[in-house]
């Protein structure tokens, strides 16, 4: 299968598998824009992201929170929202605490950041300490409510929060020696302080959560003897597509459509960041080896803002039930193709668009046949 990319977007495709069976054909498509100044419009960003082919993190596997999600999803039924990014202190002054906030179309969330500090447990009770200054800090699950502990000798006493097993401030076991001086969180809601090392407290962070963690896990399905007797090695029936999901779910909205509004709050130096999704219409047509074609539009279904590094990124994805396998599609085409090329392709010809190009192509087929 060729995959025509008409775009200036990194393009990719991979195969999955349904519930049922069925083998689906995914494409997927990467467009990386510069964030602009004073409300401008954002650009195409010369270096071009690649598309990620496998979960990255920001140290060891499973040991360390997710940093880019692969792109390769087969579905997602709702557009991730996700940020990459650090608090600033407004106005560069150093600060205990600052307010961060993120709103695109739709989605918006806020949350407190705060500089380091830890617990300090007495003879009667145990208290948050006090936060220290900071001007940039990154915001991240690893520095979130959460974590393992494992700090009791006695091993049948260790836990784990499995809402972010890689945060930090988590304690099942209250002793006094095993939670004074051990570090707090970074982040905490608003309206709910982190207070208690044992409290359910909710991990902020504007990040991807990592498929092992809760809720995101238990929508994974059931993988038991019945499983393997019965359903191996197709998903199981109760397998919910949310777990394609990148974005906790207040991080989640409707397929935007361009123009949605984008408003960063404290999550860069200027203090304030706003513009608007550029276009954001794709056209996907899958050519059939047998005559034929399926036209659609692309989704966008993730957005990942990296407002420290002045860009952000949007992931369409197209994707197409197979009858039997892949073969039955001989071409893929991403973008927008001109009625030239259209009429060589209903004429059976090569669409070349100048005779410098016509050239170099006759050249290539030479070159080729001489080695």
């Amino acid at each position: 299968m060729e995959l025509l990319n008409a775009t200036q977007f990194q393009a990719g495709y991979t195969l999955a598998t349904q519930k049922d069976g069925r083998e689906l054909l995914v494409v997927a498509v990467k467009g990386t824009y510069t964030i602009p100044e004073r409300a401008g419009t954002p650009r195409l960003a010369a270096q071009q992201r690649p598309l990620i082919e496998a979960d990255t993190f920001t140290g060891d596997p499973g040991f360390s929170a997710p940093r880019y999600e692969a792109d390769f999803a087969p579905v997602k039924k709702r557009c991730d929202v996700l940020l990459l990014g650090s608090a600033y202190a407004p106005g560069g002054r150093p600060a205990t605490r600052v307010e961060v906030s993120l709103r695109v179309g739709s989605v918006f969330k806020s949350f407190a950041v705060t500089g380091d500090r830890f617990w300090e447990a007495g003879n009667i009770a145990i208290s948050p300490g006090y936060a220290g200054q900071f001007e940039v800090m990154p915001i991240s699950y690893d520095l979130a409510f959460g974590g393992v502990d494992n700090f009791h000798q006695d091993e049948k006493k260790h836990s784990a929060f499995m809402q972010n097993p890689v945060g930090k401030g988590f304690h099942r076991q209250l002793g006094r020696s095993l939670v004074n001086g051990t570090p707090m969180p970074n982040t905490e809601e608003l309206k709910r302080a982190v207070t208690m090392p044992n409290g359910n407290c909710l991990p902020m962070s504007f990040g991807p959560v990592a498929r092992g963690w809760e809720p995101r896990s238990l929508m994974a399905g059931t993988y038991d003897q019945a499983w393997l007797d019965n359903t191996f090695p197709f998903l199981p029936a109760d397998f919910d597509d949310a777990h394609f999901q990148a974005a906790p779910a207040d991080q989640q909205m409707s397929y935007p459509q361009g123009g949605e509004g984008v408003f960063l709050e404290n999550l860069n130096r200027q203090g304030q960041l706003s513009f608007q999704l550029p276009d954001l219409g794709l056209p996907v047509v899958f050519f059939r080896k047998r005559g034929g074609s399926d036209a659609m539009q692309a989704v966008v279904d993730t957005i990942v803002l990296e407002p420290d590094e002045g860009v952000f990124s949007l992931t369409w994805r197209a994707t197409l039930p197979l009858q039997r396998n892949i073969f039955e599609i001989s071409q893929v085409l991403v973008g927008r193709q001109t009625k030239a090329w259209w009429r060589a392709r209903e004429l059976g010809k090569q669409y070349a668009p100048s005779i410098a190009h016509l050239a170099r192509r006759k050249k290539m087929l030479l070159d080729e046949v001489e080695e």
